[in-house]
This record gives C-alpha cells, sequence and structure tokens, in this order.
C-alpha cells in the first residue's frame, strides 16, 4: 500500500525535478508561439525578456518552492516577463495567477495577450504613485491597499520592486503581502542588499555604485534618480520581514556585487506565520 500510494501522490505533494524544469525552460525559450511584447514596449529592465522570464521560473521553482497547484500573486507584474514562462508551468485548473501594476500599457498587453489564453491568468492596473513609472498616481504606496481578500494566493512574487521602493513603502507592501497569503504561505522577493562585500567594489556591476541616502536604510545609486536602484542596509529587509509576520526560509547573495551566484539580485525566501505549504 505505502509504495503504491508513493507511486501516485497528488500533484500539490510531488516535488518538481531539475531535470523536469530544465527541459521546460529550454521549451519555453524556444518555442516561438509564446507572446513576447513588441519592441519599444519592454519597459522592465535590460536583457532577454524571455531568457530573463525563463531563469526567474527556475528560481521561483528550485528556490522559492513553486508548485503547479499555487495561487500566485505577482506584485508589479510589468508587461508579463514573469507571467509568460508560468503560463506553461501553473496547472489550469488547480493553479491560478494574479499580477497587478501602476503601468496601464502594460496590463492592456498582458490581459489581451495572456488572460485571452490563460483564462486562469488575471491582470489588473492600480494607480499606485510612482516617480518613474507612475508620476501621476492618484495612490500613495504608503497607502497602498491590495485588491486581494485575506489568505488568497499561497505563492507572492516580488521581483525587482523593492530595488525601486522606500522604506516606508516596502513595509506596507510586506504587511499587504502577509495578509493576502495564506498561513504557510511563501514570498520570493529580491533586492540590493548593501553589505561589506557590495561597497568594497570588486566585480561589483559599475551601474551599481550605491552611496547612503541621508541616515539610513536606503543606498541610491543615482542621486538624481534616487528610484532607479534602491539598496538597503544588511539586516533591514530581514528585520521588515520578521516584523511583518514572516519567517526568513532563505537569503542568497546574488552575483552584483561581484561575488559567484545563481542570480544577479540577492533572493529572500519567506514564509508567512501559521503553517507550511
Amino acid at each position: 500500500m505505502n509504495a503504491v500510494v508513493a507511486l501516485h501522490q497528488p500533484e500539490e505533494v510531488r516535488p518538481v525535478l531539475s531535470k523536469d524544469i530544465s527541459l521546460l525552460l529550454d521549451y519555453i525559450e524556444s518555442n516561438r508561439f509564446l507572446p513576447t511584447p513588441p519592441d519599444g514596449s519592454i519597459f522592465v529592465g535590460d536583457g532577454d525578456y524571455r531568457a530573463i522570464g525563463a531563469e526567474f521560473l527556475r528560481h521561483f521553482v528550485e528556490i522559492g518552492g513553486l508548485r503547479r497547484s499555487h495561487r500566485v500573486l505577482d506584485i508589479g507584474c510589468g508587461i508579463g516577463r514573469m507571467a509568460v514562462p508560468l503560463t506553461q508551468f501553473i496547472h489550469p485548473e488547480r493553479g491560478s495567477y494574479e499580477g497587478f501594476d501602476p503601468v496601464l500599457e502594460g496590463i492592456e498587453w498582458c490581459t489581451r495577450t495572456i488572460t485571452g489564453a490563460y483564462p486562469n491568468f488575471r491582470f489588473q492596473c492600480l494607480d499606485v504613485a510612482h516617480a518613474i513609472y507612475n508620476p501621476k498616481g492618484s495612490v500613495s504606496g504608503e497607502e497602498l491597499i491590495f485588491p486581494y481578500g485575506d489568505s488568497a494566493f499561497d505563492f507572492a512574487v516580488m521581483t525587482s520592486v523593492a530595488t525601486h521602493l522606500m522604506p516606508a513603502e516596502l513595509t506596507v507592501y510586506a504587511r499587504e503581502i502577509h495578509r493576502v497569503l495564506a498561513p504557510g504561505g511563501r514570498l520570493f522577493l529580491t533586492a540590493f542588499v548593501v553589505d561589506a562585500s557590495a561597497l568594497d567594489g570588486q566585480g561589483r556591476d559599475p551601474r551599481l555604485g550605491f552611496e547612503r541616502a541621508g541616515e539610513g536604510p536606503c543606498w541610491h545609486a543615482d542621486k538624481d534618480a534616487p528610484l532607479a536602484a534602491v539598496g538597503f542596509d544588511d539586516g533591514f529587509i530581514d528585520g521588515l520581514l520578521l516584523d511583518a509576520g514572516f519567517r526568513i526560509e532563505r537569503k542568497s547573495l546574488g552575483h552584483w556585487r561581484g561575488r559567484s551566484a545563481a542570480h544577479y539580485q540577492d533572493v529572500f525566501v519567506a514564509v508567512r506565520s501559521g503553517g507550511e505549504r
């Protein structure tokens, strides 16, 4: 009996093997039928749109513990760079995806291009003010309330968002993520953690010569555009997540600082208190 049960575990508890995710990522990168935004419309950073999305899918699964049956929230979903590869992973019936962003053009493209083919993927625009992405927004990031119910998600993605927020805003985001995650739900967050290795300059990305802003905990790479790249004192995000009710499962420093790593930005994986998933 035990052997039969082990062979037929429900999908929710079966691990995704590295070889399986590697095959899927090869398929995603080579599939010319998967949607890609037109040139000039990608506002979510440099690099290859499809390759970066596939890379993050690997991180979500292998570092973050994402499962096909998870209800996923993508905070700052942009123009679908994370969503497109996730369409090939999230189960069409047992899993789901919600994304929001302040840039209307990105949401319109995602809704038109992705939701039409994958109805369990939904997108909405929130008019959150941001000096770079939505300067005329009607809602302050310090007053933001996510438009979702309590415990609505199992996995939250926050890639390259904390790198464009001030501390008070990031505190609000952490609180709201904790609210909308189910007990045991998981947060995958990327950031720039400014520690001694980031400041010594050996092999560091030359674009990220962070300078302290005031008394901390912020560091800015460009004083003329402070929200273009925001770093935080080592320990600040850790404390913020703990205060919001998370347990930090993993903290992995990235190769932007000139050290060997499997990912560019620094990665936090945090678990909402109250259970495991």
